[in-house]
């Protein structure tokens, strides 16, 4: 019990024309391996336009609730329900550069990654858990953002 975050990496794909061949021959990869083709009714959408998306779970936090406070501040419109939220890229920047300015200087840390109090969010400490949980964030939206921008991203908690 307690804070858990997730960060997911999802990618919409469909054998429409309109987009593309690489799109196409991934849904088909893909519905050939998981064996699907048995449950898609293509009277109801048509041959040529089957879609679906692929989702990864590409970041994880426990009890980081600095991070979790940024997340519901900046893209949960303060609502913290643990529903799963759509975040842009530029947001995600916004978090790697915030990110990168507390570890430069880590006296900002309480003005610009404060942390949040809750049941079971974990410690309000800025000691060294707080700041390794600054860097990993960091590094992980690094790579995200080099990700291809067919891929959008979601965050959701649970508590």
């Amino acid at each position: 019990m307690g804070l858990d975050q997730y960060l997911y990496a999802e990618r919409y794909i469909s054998t429409a024309a309109w987009r593309g061949q690489e799109s196409n021959a991934l849904f088909e990869q893909i519905e050939s391996t998981c064996d699907i083709a048995k449950y898609l009714d293509k009277s109801l959408q048509g041959d040529d336009y089957q879609s679906g998306a692929i989702s990864f779970k590409v970041g994880y936090w426990r009890k980081a609730n600095q991070i979790h406070k940024w997340f519901v501040d900046n893209c949960q419109d303060g609502d913290d329900n643990c529903a799963k939220y759509y975040i842009d890229r530029e947001r995600l920047s916004e978090l790697k550069q915030l990110c990168d300015e507390v570890l430069a200087d880590k006296s900002k840390a309480n003005d610009l990654l404060p942390v949040q109090e809750g049941f079971f969010f974990g410690s309000t400490e800025y000691d060294e858990w707080y700041f390794k949980d600054v860097d990993r964030t960091s590094k992980l939206i690094g790579k995200l953002l080099e990700t291809p921008a067919d891929w959008e991203f979601y965050y959701q908690s649970s508590w």
